[in-house]
Formats: C-alpha cells, sequence, structure tokens
C-alpha cells in the first residue's frame, strides 16, 4: 500500500472525539492575563492607593485572599475610604469588584464597612460586587468582636475554613453557646443576632456566583482588563512569613491561584509594594526598628497606626533584604514606591542592604523568628534631600538625592521602580514608565 501517511494531529479520533492538533490550540490558547498587586513587607505599604489607581483602568477588581484584618486606605477627590473586605477598586464605578474563594467573608463586617464608606461617597457599591460561592460566610456574633479584636476573630474565622468549622448561619446558635460558655459574662442575643444575619443573607444572595467559572468566562471571552488585590504581605504569608506572627492566608503570589481558582499561566504582571521605610505591628523580630527619635519621626510624619486596630506601627529604616525575600517569592515585575515624602525631613537615610549571623554574611533573609532575632544589619547611609516632594508629579520635581535613593533600591533588589508616591491622593502617585 502505496501513499503519504496521514499525520496523528490530522487523524479523526473517532465517534465523539476531536482532533488532537484542536487540542493542542485551545490549550496553547491560555486566555488573558491578570495584574496583580502584592505587599512586599509587613503590611500596610499602601496597596490600597496602588490598586484604586490601576482600577480607574481595569474591568475586573478582585480580592483573593485574606479578610477584614486588613485595611486599605484610598484617598479619591479628597475623601478618604477605608476597605477591609470590599476591593480597594469598587470606587470605579465601571468595573465590577469580584471577592475569591480565598477571602473569608464576614457578613456584619462587610454591611458595616458598606454603610461606613456610603457617607463617604461610596455609592451602588451592591451593583457592581460579585461574591464566590462557596467562599466561606463567617459570622461571629459581633459582640465578640469587643472582647478579642478584629485580628483575633480573623484568625479564629481563618482557622474555621481551613478546620471545615466555619459557620453557615444554621450553626450560628451552636456558635454562640461555645463563645458564651468562653467568656461567661458576654451577652449575645441569639434570635436577633440570627435574625440580623439572615437579613444580610438576603442581601447578599443577589451577588453570589459560582466563582471559578465566572474567572474562567473573564479570562477567556471578550478580553478584559483583571486587576488581582492582595492583602497583608510577604512577610505575613503563611508558609513563608516571619512565622508565627503571620496571618491565615496566602499573601503571596500562590494565594491569587487559590484565592480566585486559575492557573499559573494567567497570572501576567505582578506589581510588589513598598513603603519607603519599614513598618510592623505587633511583636516578632524587626531588624532595623528605630527605637529613637528616628522611630518617632517616621511614626508621626507616617500617621503610623492601624486601619483597622488603631494601634501604632513599629517604625525602621528600609530593609533590601526583606525586598530581596520577598522578590524571590513573587517574582515582582515591578515595584511601587510610597511614602517617600515622609523622609523629607532627614539630614541622612540608612538603609538596610545585608545581614551578618555571627559575625558572617549571610546571602539570605531567614524567616525563622529565633534566627532573625540575632542577625545584625549592615547600613548604607544615603544623603537626604531636606526638600518637601508632595507637590512633585513628574520624576523631574524630584530632588536628586530623593531620585539616587529610588535608583539604589532599584539596583540592590534587580527590579525597577514604576511608581513612587509622595502624598495620599491619588494624583500624587508619579508614574516612571
Amino acid at each position: 500500500m502505496s501513499g503519504t501517511r496521514a499525520s496523528s494531529n490530522d487523524r479523526p479520533a473517532g465517534a465523539g472525539g476531536v482532533k488532537r492538533g484542536r487540542l493542542q490550540q485551545e490549550a496553547a490558547a491560555t486566555g488573558s492575563r491578570v495584574t496583580v498587586v502584592l505587599g512586599a513587607q509587613w503590611g500596610d505599604e499602601g496597596k490600597g492607593k496602588v490598586v484604586d489607581l490601576l482600577a480607574t483602568d481595569a474591568d475586573i477588581i478582585s480580592r483573593c485572599q485574606g479578610g477584614n484584618n486588613a485595611g486599605h486606605t484610598v484617598v479619591v477627590d479628597g475623601r478618604e475610604y477605608d476597605f477591609h473586605l470590599l476591593p480597594s477598586g469598587i470606587i470605579n464605578t465601571k468595573a465590577v469588584s469580584f471577592i475569591g474563594n480565598g477571602v473569608v467573608v464576614h457578613l456584619p463586617g462587610l454591611f458595616e464597612e458598606a454603610e461606613k464608606n456610603e457617607k463617604k461617597g461610596l455609592k451602588d457599591w451592591e451593583k457592581r460586587l460579585i461574591i464566590s460561592d462557596p467562599t466561606p460566610p463567617t459570622l461571629w456574633p459581633p459582640p465578640l468582636e469587643a472582647v478579642d479584636g478584629l485580628q483575633e476573630v480573623q484568625r479564629q474565622a481563618q482557622e474555621g475554613k481551613k478546620g471545615r468549622s466555619h459557620c453557615h448561619p444554621c450553626r450560628f446558635k451552636n456558635l454562640a453557646h461555645q463563645h458564651r460558655s468562653m467568656f461567661p459574662t458576654l451577652e449575645v442575643d441569639v434570635e436577633g443576632q440570627l435574625k440580623k444575619l439572615k437579613g444580610f443573607a438576603e442581601r447578599i444572595r443577589p451577588m453570589v456566583r459560582d466563582g471559578v467559572y465566572f474567572m474562567y468566562e473573564a479570562l477567556h471571552g471578550t478580553p478584559k482588563k483583571i486587576l488581582v488585590e492582595g492583602a497583608n504581605a510577604a512577610l505575613l504569608d503563611i508558609d513563608f512569613g516571619t512565622y508565627p506572627f503571620v496571618t491565615s492566608s496566602n499573601c503571596t503570589v500562590g494565594g491569587v491561584c487559590t484565592g480566585l481558582g486559575i492557573p499559573p499561566q494567567n497570572i501576567g504582571e505582578v506589581y510588589g509594594v513598598v513603603k519607603a521605610y519599614t513598618t510592623r505591628v505587633g511583636i516578632g523580630a524587626f531588624p532595623t526598628e528605630q527605637i529613637n527619635e528616628i522611630g518617632d519621626l517616621l511614626q508621626s510624619r507616617g500617621h503610623e497606626w492601624g486601619v483597622t486596630t488603631g494601634r501604632k506601627r513599629r517604625c525602621g529604616w528600609l530593609d533590601l533584604m526583606i525586598l530581596r525575600y520577598a522578590h524571590m517569592v513573587n517574582g515582582f515585575t515591578a515595584l511601587a514606591l510610597t511614602k517617600l515624602d515622609i523622609l523629607d525631613a532627614l539630614d541622612e537615610i540608612k538603609v538596610g542592604i545585608s545581614y551578618k549571623l555571627n559575625g558572617k554574611r549571610i546571602p539570605y533573609f531567614p524567616a525563622n523568628q529565633e534566627v532573625l532575632q540575632k542577625v545584625e544589619v549592615d547600613y548604607e547611609t544615603l544623603p537626604g534631600w531636606k526638600a518637601d516632594t508632595t507637590g512633585a508629579r513628574k520624576w523631574e520635581d524630584l530632588p536628586p538625592q530623593a531620585q539616587n535613593y529610588i535608583r539604589f533600591v532599584e539596583n540592590h533588589v534587580g527590579v525597577a521602580v514604576k511608581w513612587v508616591g509622595v502624598g495620599k491622593s491619588r494624583d500624587s502617585m508619579i508614574q516612571l514608565f
């Protein structure tokens, strides 16, 4: 028998089958890529401001992980909004905001947050918010928050999710009984709270959709600009952060895939948000912390207290070991350097460039707390600029010393700085390229 042998790619697969070539073509068409914004330190870097800036040109803004223990502040037209569960881009009335499976939705907190921001000018948020099903709604009784604080409540909520014991409405009574046994003086109006929570559930029902299918359609349908907002930050990641002082979710780039149900091939630009100095809330090792007049100046000038807790943040010099570590884990394609203006008053500025352990330089960031407590920081001292940068709107407006500081960070981390923040408002973000 003679003739040309048919290629396996062209050969019919039989009844009900498809050609292998078409499968390969479909597999190669990965769809749209999402743009990701992540914190590169211990949180509070100004991610909300960067998300708000990018959201003005986005079709979909997604929250991928965390809960209402994360606080993002956004200033638009002189109005300051505080977001914890709502995506920071929800101010954009032309975009859809999406809360993925990786977010623990505290229903009372969600509506309380919305009401506070409505008073500041947020409108019609319910019409453009989609919540993934089965994102676990947590129904912690509000009185418990007054006892434990939001951060502890969120920790319990995340642990409840991981232990398959998060509270749906049908379990509310058992949960309330458990809380009263833990706190005998706690008074909970079970029936009243349950009625209130059922009302929340009815309001939220129209917003709920299958999240995986929603994201798949968004990625593979008509091309869309999709922005993903990470909560918390790299050093608070449950697996790669400074354990045990971490949150209960993956705040690094892997949390985008697991929180939204999208493949790694759909990850595009990954922007790391970096404060021009370093802050941390709570206890734990902090190698570049300044417990002196420098720390006090950074705290007061930077208004460093938590959006959620109101607690003062510990302050110190910028630590490039942290940034290089965050880049190793996340693969940043560019950085946003925020709050540069807070350094305006300093004669000189120190930057932590390396660590020594037992007198020897180490090439890595030790997330282990016992080791991190022992490191010594090598600093490089740069001249300050002693000038007001808050009015700068382009690169040329920045003093040469401020420009040198930015280039110094770029060169040591190996990632270009795309934005520089010199104030609270949206227009105070200088775009470099």
